[in-house]
């Protein structure tokens, strides 16, 4: 009980430091008192230190088993592992949310360290806004979502945490994402501060820009490791459903990737000030109201974690605060030279970054609209529906053809303007030459859709401009690098939807059942008891034509608490393909539902992500 109070006080202590620090920034700003930069390293650091003592006090109650936390008899149980108990913190609403304020604290804490060089008023400015985020979390935690609840009496055993997030890649999922989220927060406040004091210029450009690549690698690899752990975690057998959950953090990601564009545009050419504010303000907003969606209950998905309006309504009204003031900030300080932009000529390398932003926006629309849109219907109608991939491919495929050929195109193209006698054009008989190529490939695997067969050579396009680029030019590497990293993600994609095979039906041990060229046999099951559930593993063998045999061994777990069973298929990578296949039980006279899939180049689809965010990361050390 006093691990509790230490962890509930120490969240009550960092509310009071909060609003006193907004007031002590306040009169410092109005000139009241005169500027102590000790004073406010020190109120930074005390605030996040009380944040990390009550995170470690919840970390701790879970690792103990102490059920008099409400949090920990919800979540947990005396049979969990050590590492769930631990990454259980997290896996819950209000563990999360203390996650997200640490995260913010954390961040706030280390934006002013890095920020020495920049004008005070521009930081303190920063601090300010930053502060009433803070704020917002500490109220929102602390009388809707408190994890420090007390339960009477106390309980002898704990409800036990869902099995399918007992996973080790769930577990360090969410940490990630949120570092990507709370980035946004930093990214938000700075440019509202840099708004407000005059501040947005080529310098100010150069400093922002290190926390919006800070900002896109992580939720590029939050987004990366939650595809993964849906892939092989839940059964599905695919790597995005277009899950409602999963939009949500994909919608930042696309405004994110806009700016990162357009940062680079302002701190080359001093243009695009108000678009920039305005992407930093709306990459906030998307990232706050996919909280909002998730913690509200509205969306219906394995990632929801809470069933709450009251919590929704919490969110909703602090979102729409935060959203009016950055409105009436942006409109209000906005000036005639944030607005006036130099000429942009047609062929140059700031047109093809507005392209790239243009075609951002669209995706995001077409993912926004996605996701709501079931929302308001069911509101205004009482109907349920749900959008899914034909919604997404139809509307997205054919403008993503055009954004492949300006991301080949863009990078050669020059600042200010381009000598259209001086463009390359041995790029065009390269794309001739893949047309042909992809046809051919298009005829033997008898592809008859139009739009897949352009969508393959404008990747192919893409991809061999990156490795151009990067052997023969060698400038920009990190943005070839990413380049080429989205060029193998669309190209594996493609190849991976329209190559996959799958068969689905009903097996009893002993049986064998020929797909295409392959071989199914159900061997045995065997049953082992473990920590804290029980383990039911099929093994079934795979036969070729060739004779090669594999053997792969799905498994069905039984958890005591809660009693649910979830089913762990079994996966074969190999560098072409991957073998997927799961099974579960069927209630009659022994028989199993088998579902095996040849998955090709699915591997690819995580080595591509993993190369755009090395991009990303080889720009962000050299950035000064």
């Amino acid at each position: 009980m006093l691990i509790t109070q230490i962890g509930n006080y120490s969240l009550i202590l960092g509310l009071f430091l909060s609003i006193f620090f907004i007031f002590y920034l306040i009169l410092i700003l109005y000139g009241f008192i005169k500027i102590k930069l000790n004073n406010i390293y020190s109120i930074l650091f005390i605030q996040l230190f009380s944040v990390l003592i009550s995170f470690f006090s919840l970390i701790y109650s879970f690792v103990i088993s102490n059920f008099t936390n409400e949090t920990v008899y919800n979540n947990s149980h005396t049979t969990k592992p050590l590492f769930y108990k631990i990454s259980g913190t997290w896996g819950n609403h209000e563990g999360s949310l203390l996650l997200w304020l640490l995260v913010l604290t954390l961040f706030i804490f280390l934006f002013f360290i890095d920020s020495k060089k920049q004008p005070k008023i521009y930081r303190l400015y920063t601090l300010v806004f930053q502060q009433i985020i803070i704020l917002g979390f500490f109220l929102f935690v602390l009388f809707t979502s408190n994890p420090f609840s007390y339960i009477f009496p106390v309980p002898l055993e704990g409800l036990g945490l869902n099995p399918i997030l007992q996973d080790p890649a769930l577990a360090i999922h969410p940490p990630i994402l949120y570092l990507g989220y709370v980035g946004s927060s930093i990214i938000f406040s700075a440019s509202l501060s840099a708004l407000v004091s005059k501040h947005i210029n080529n310098f100010w450009a150069q400093h922002i820009k290190k926390w919006i690549f800070i900002s896109w690698i992580f939720l590029t690899l939050g987004i990366m490791l939650g595809s993964i752990w849906a892939y092989y975690e839940l059964g599905w057998g695919g790597f995005w459903f277009w899950d409602p959950v999963e939009n949500v953090s994909l919608m930042p990601w696309f405004c994110l990737t806009a700016l990162l564009h357009s940062i680079l545009v302002l701190e080359k050419r001093s243009e695009l000030k108000s678009w920039t504010i305005i992407l930093s303000i709306t990459t906030f907003s998307l990232s706050m109201s996919g909280t909002f969606l998730v913690r509200s209950g509205i969306l219906n998905s394995v990632h929801t974690f809470a069933n709450d309006p009251g919590r929704g309504v919490f969110i909703l009204t602090f979102l729409f605060i935060l959203i009016l003031i950055s409105i009436l900030i942006f409109f209000f300080f906005q000036t005639e030279e944030n607005v006036r932009e130099n000429k942009i000529y047609w062929l140059s390398r700031e047109t093809s970054i507005l392209v790239n932003n243009w075609f951002m926006i669209f995706f995001l629309a077409v993912v926004f609209i996605g996701t709501t849109y079931p929302i308001f219907l069911e509101v205004l109608t009482s109907e349920k529906i749900s959008v899914g991939p034909p919604f997404y491919n139809k509307l997205l495929i054919p403008f993503l053809i055009p954004f492949l050929i300006f991301m080949a195109i863009g990078p050669n193209l020059k600042w200010i303007k381009n000598d259209f006698k001086k463009v390359n054009f041995y790029k065009f008989f390269v794309f001739i030459f893949l047309c042909f190529i992809t046809f051919i490939f298009a005829e033997k695997f008898k592809i008859k859709n139009l739009f897949t067969i352009i969508l393959i050579i404008s990747s192919l396009y893409l991809l061999i401009s990156s490795i151009g680029d990067l052997i023969f030019k060698r400038k920009n590497i990190s943005q070839n690098i990413s380049h080429f990293g989205f060029s193998i993600l669309i190209l594996s994609i493609v190849l991976n939807g329209i190559l996959s095979k799958e068969f689905s039906g009903n097996m009893k041990i002993g049986e064998e059942v020929k797909f295409y060229n392959e071989i199914i046999k159900f061997k045995k099951v065997e049953t082992f008891n473990r920590e804290n559930y029980k383990s039911v593993i099929a093994t079934f063998e795979i036969e070729n034509n060739k004779k090669k045999l594999i053997l792969l061994k799905p498994e069905l777990r039984i958890y005591n608490q809660p009693n649910i069973i979830t089913s762990e298929a079994d996966i074969k990578s190999s560098f072409y393909e991957d073998k997927f296949l799961v099974f579960s039980v069927l209630k009659k006279n022994n028989i199993f539902n088998v579902r095996y899939q040849v998955k090709p180049f699915m591997i690819w689809i995580w080595v591509s992500t993993l190369l755009i965010i090395f991009g990303g990361f080889v720009r962000l050390i050299k950035i000064k």
